[in-house]
């Protein structure tokens, strides 16, 4: 009889620690540890912040600016953009970039080289140089596209997501970018931290 009443009595204990157990009240539970709808971290520091998303077109502000023309035949301009969100973006790329009369004529901006991701804070910006070929010019060809604005979005948004940008000239009055041949080359984006938008 003696053995039956320990064996229930250590039941009961078994029981009521499996209880416990399970309602999340251990005193074996390490220090700092919480559910996985807590904020601390198993070390019991603070979880860490969320990475910053790849920046969207719709937040950012454009500028293209024809520079003085050079010797040599070839035009240069200058694609601007700054982060006007308040939270901290990733330029992951080269910028979406094209002119065109109408839906058939278009001329691509295409990029050389590696880009590295930067990280743009709210004012900040890059900048991407553009290279192309005016009507007129030696080896220009025929195929020709003349814009007072061109197509741009950010890197990896859909082309859906693209956006106007007029075209200005060095002091900031309206222009036309008068592009011929094959595509516009665009340097590597470079960080600006005080970019000049309109």
């Amino acid at each position: 009889m003696r053995a039956t009443t320990r064996l229930a009595a250590g039941s009961a204990v078994l029981t009521a620690a499996l209880a416990v157990t399970a309602c999340g009240h251990t005193t074996a539970q390490p220090h700092g540890a919480t559910s996985t709808t807590g904020s601390v971290s198993p070390s019991g520091g603070p979880s860490p912040a969320r990475s910053p998303a790849e920046c969207r077109t719709a937040s950012l502000t454009w500028a293209l600016v024809l520079l003085p023309e050079r010797t040599g035949g070839r035009r240069d301009a200058r694609l601007t953009v700054a982060n006007d969100a308040p939270e901290t973006c990733l330029f992951a790329g080269y910028p979406g970039f094209s002119v065109h009369n109408g839906k058939a004529n278009s001329i691509e901006g295409v990029g050389h080289g590696h880009p590295r991701t930067i990280a743009l804070r709210k004012g900040t910006g890059v900048t991407v140089d553009l290279r192309y070929t005016p009507r007129g010019a030696k080896g220009a060809g025929d195929y020709c596209v003349t814009e007072n604005e061109a197509l741009v979005s950010a890197p990896h948004d859909p082309d859906s997501d693209r956006v106007n940008v007029p075209v200005m000239e060095a002091h900031h009055k309206a222009a036309e970018i008068d592009a011929c041949g094959d595509s516009v080359s665009m340097s590597l984006p470079r960080y600006t931290p005080h970019p000049r938008v309109p």
